[in-house]
């Protein structure tokens, strides 16, 4: 996530600043080590939510109002949906070509 640019915004900040996004990056990270678990971080920049999760094409104009993502392949899927079935398959990914 840019939190640096959602903290620009005047109507997020406030709530971006109690999330407390680093201290749950942070214990995540520490819980995961202390039980042997591999901690997997998408880039700043992985399309998760604007990249259909059944042909692969990115949606460059979704906006942040949007909340259901329809692809010209039929897809329609809600859009939180479709980034965690992203990021699912991303971590596999990563996870198949750290054992390879």
């Amino acid at each position: 996530l840019n939190v640096k640019g959602m903290m620009k915004n005047r109507h997020l900040s406030k709530a971006v600043q109690q999330q407390g996004f680093y201290e749950f990056r942070r214990q995540m990270e520490y819980k995961s080590k202390w039980n042997n678990i591999q901690v997997i971080i998408a880039d700043r920049f992985f399309p998760s939510s604007k990249l259909c999760s059944c042909c692969g094409k990115i949606k460059k104009d979704l906006k942040l109002s949007e909340r259901i993502y329809k692809c010209e392949c039929g897809n329609v899927v809600d859009r939180d949906l479709q980034a965690a079935l992203n990021l699912k398959k991303y971590g596999e990914d990563v996870l198949k070509q750290s054992v390879a």
